[in-house]
């Protein structure tokens, strides 16, 4: 399963700060186990889900 939700930076500046938001969009994943700034493709996106998986 998988959960998302998507924060206003610019609003929300203490998760802003405890992520260190560097650029929009950015997709934190697992509290701060990954980080992926920008718009990646699909493909990108996945393997980074499998690296902190380990699947």
């Amino acid at each position: 399963m998988v959960q998302a939700e998507m924060v206003e930076a610019m609003e929300f500046q203490a998760l802003s700060s405890k992520y260190n938001v560097s650029g929009v969009p950015q997709t934190t994943i697992n509290d701060g186990a990954a980080n992926v700034v920008g718009a990646v493709p699909e493909s990108n996106m996945l393997a980074e889900l499998k690296r902190i998986t380990g699947k």
